[in-house]
C-alpha cells in the first residue's frame, strides 16, 4: 500500500510512475509534496480546497475537475470533466464514474444533474475506486476493481450500512472507508469501524497522515 496514502477525509496522495497524484486535496498541514495531477470529484468545501490547491500545484500541475467548477481553479492546466468518460495524464490512465445521491434527505446535495463524478485510476497495474460523495448507486453494482475506497459517515454521502452493500455489489480485493472521522467523531467512527470490519471482508483501514481535527 505504498503507492496510496489516506491524507485525511476523502482526501488521497497516489504515487503513480514517479508522479504525484492527489483526489481531493484538503485542509493540506504537513503533506505539501507538489502535485502533478490532481484530481477533484465536486466542489464542495471539503473535496476542492482552493487554498491546499495553491499549496501543491503550479502552472504545469494538470487539474481535472467536473465542467460546472473548471473556472474556479485557480492554477495549473485545467480540464473539465464529465461522467463515464476516459482520461490520460502524464501517462496515468483514469476514468470518470457517475456520483449522486439518491436517498432523499440529501438529494439536493449532490444531484445527479450536475454531473459529478467518482474516478477509477490506474495506480501501477492496480485500479482504485474513489467514489467521491455518493449515495450506493445502480452504477456501483458489477463495478470490478481492485481497491474500492467507500465513505461511511453518512449525512452527505453514504452510511456505513450503504457501504456494506456497495462492498456486496463491487468486486473488489480491497474496501478501504473513508470520509467519515471529521463528520461521526471518535466514538462514531469506531463504531463504523467496527460494523464495517465485521461484515465486509478484506477490510483494510488506512491510518490516516494527518488525523482528523475539522468537524462540519
Amino acid at each position: 500500500m505504498e503507492e496510496i496514502e489516506w491524507i485525511g477525509h476523502a482526501s488521497f496522495l497516489l504515487r503513480i510512475k514517479g508522479k504525484n497524484v492527489y483526489i481531493d486535496p484538503f485542509k493540506l498541514d504537513s503533506v505539501r509534496e507538489h502535485a502533478d495531477i490532481i484530481l477533484i470529484t465536486h466542489p464542495h468545501f471539503d473535496h476542492f480546497d482552493v487554498e491546499s490547491i495553491k499549496k501543491i500545484a503550479d502552472d504545469e500541475t494538470q487539474v481535472f475537475i467536473p465542467k460546472d467548477s473548471a473556472e474556479k481553479v485557480p492554477v495549473g492546466r485545467v480540464t473539465g470533466v464529465e461522467p463515464n468518460k476516459k482520461y490520460s495524464a502524464m501517462g496515468i490512465e483514469f476514468r470518470t464514474v457517475p456520483a449522486y445521491n439518491v436517498v432523499k434527505e440529501r438529494l439536493d446535495k449532490h444531484p445527479r444533474s450536475n454531473g459529478w463524478v467518482g474516478y477509477i485510476v490506474n495506480v501501477n497495474g492496480k485500479w482504485l475506486y474513489h467514489p467521491g460523495d455518493t449515495d450506493f448507486i445502480e452504477e456501483m453494482k458489477g463495478l470490478k476493481v481492485d481497491i474500492a475506497l467507500l465513505p461511511i459517515s453518512g449525512t452527505y454521502t453514504m452510511d456505513v450500512n450503504q457501504a456494506i452493500e456497495a462492498a456486496r455489489a463491487i468486486s473488489a480485493q480491497q474496501y478501504i472507508p473513508m470520509h467519515y472521522k471529521m463528520v461521526l467523531g471518535k466514538e462514531g467512527s469506531q463504531k463504523a469501524e467496527k460494523l464495517f470490519k465485521e461484515k465486509v471482508a478484506r477490510a483494510v483501514f488506512l491510518k490516516e497522515i494527518q488525523e482528523a481535527r475539522y468537524s462540519f
